[in-house]
């Protein structure tokens, strides 16, 4: 099965190297056509943050600015809502897994809104490298509550 994903939506399945020591993971790295695309003057900043279980951040979306998220420890189901208009995929809903054990690097597209959510019981780490830093005095962030309906998503786990 094919995922059809929000458009501009990036999805990268990163290798994890394991040997008798451990394991290694790149994420990201300044010859990546993701690095020279998005960070053309340079690193902007990084952060991780932690989600409690079943706990919901979001909705967030920033006008002009990219996310990139990794999954670091525990199980984060990251849901993703374009209400863009004229873009191709407007009103698509992605929902992807981030773990530790399956590693990608998802880049958010600018005015695309996400939120993330915690499925593993100690919670859950995502570490961000955004294209710009956070401006405490005029920032590039727009949020609605999780639960408000304005977005056509329900956060509830699906028994299946």
């Amino acid at each position: 099965m094919t995922t059809r994903y929000i458009h501009d939506l990036r999805v990268k399945r990163l290798n994890r190297l394991y040997d008798e020591r451990g394991n290694l993971c790149e994420i990201l790295r300044r010859d990546d056509p993701i690095y020279r695309e998005c960070f053309p003057e340079g690193f902007a900043q990084a952060y991780i943050t932690h989600v409690d279980y079943h706990v919901v951040k979001g909705w967030h979306m920033h006008l002009k600015q990219k996310d990139h998220f990794f999954g670091v420890y525990g199980r984060a189901k990251v849901v993703l809502y374009d209400e863009r208009e004229g873009s191709p995929t407007h009103g698509l809903i992605n929902e992807i897994i981030l773990t530790p054990e399956r590693p990608l690097l998802v880049q958010i597209p600018e005015r695309v809104w996400h939120g993330f959510m915690a499925l593993s019981l100690e919670g859950a780490g995502i570490l961000n490298f955004p294209t710009r830093m956070y401006d405490y005095a005029d920032p590039d962030e727009y949020r609605r509550d999780p639960h408000s309906g304005e977005i056509p998503y329900s956060w509830a786990v699906k028994d299946r």
